[in-house]
């Protein structure tokens, strides 16, 4: 419960990060996130919509086409670093103890949905905190061809950054009144994108803890 506020203030944080960072910070952020392990908590989604809603409001100084294209090449370069360091250090990481930096159960969380998805997984993960920073790592770990590793890795950083930039760009746009709400969109952005991570957890929780069938059916005799 505690991580899971630590990371909503983090998404009240990234209005903060554009404000005072503008675009190169933006842009670093969007590298961290997707390129460093211990960048899981920085915000992502959100990040990108509200920089599309200041650019539209006038409150970042950016063309929408440069701040794109300067996101879309960090969250691929980002991508490369994670695949490299899951490569190199791929195996130390299920040893490594736990730390307020690193879980094993990202790793682990990251495991089970690049095998469920496979190579997409690069793709799907983009739009899912903590996913997206640990499904190139894992990626490198199990060795993915690094030719399509190169493909999901470009094909995700455009979904990602264009889908959630460009919406809200035109947002802003079409409704100006937009930017005095705020709140209410990060309230939205969490509860969105930190569902499926939380339904993650609960099967991990009850994975760990099966039911014992055995024992109920004695307690009803």
């Amino acid at each position: 419960m505690q991580e899971f506020c630590l990371s909503i203030f983090q998404y009240f944080d990234a209005e903060t990060l554009i404000r005072s960072g503008g675009f190169y910070l933006i842009v670093f952020v969007v590298f961290a996130e997707t390129g460093l392990f211990f960048g899981f908590f920085l915000p992502g989604d959100y990040l990108l919509f509200l920089a599309g809603l200041f650019v539209a409001s006038g409150l970042l100084d950016v063309s929408i086409f440069t701040l794109c294209s300067g996101m879309i090449f960090a969250g691929i370069l980002g991508n490369f670093v994670g695949y490299w360091f899951g490569w190199r250090t791929g195996p130390m990481l299920f040893k490594r103890k736990d730390s307020w930096l690193f879980k094993r159960k990202y790793i682990v969380m990251a495991e089970e949905f690049y095998n469920k998805y496979g190579g997409a997984a690069l793709i799907l993960g983009r739009f899912m905190p903590i996913i997206r920073t640990f499904a190139p790592i894992f990626a490198g770990i199990v060795r993915l061809d690094f030719k399509k590793f190169v493909l999901y890795n470009i094909i995700g950083s455009f979904l990602w950054v264009l889908t959630l930039t460009l919406a809200g760009f035109y947002l802003g746009r079409q409704f100006p009144q937009i930017i005095d709400y705020i709140e209410y969109i990060v309230i939205g952005f969490v509860a969105l994108t930190a569902s499926p991570i939380i339904v993650a957890i609960i099967k991990q929780s009850f994975k760990k803890h099966p039911v014992n069938q055995d024992k109920k059916e004695e307690k009803e005799y």
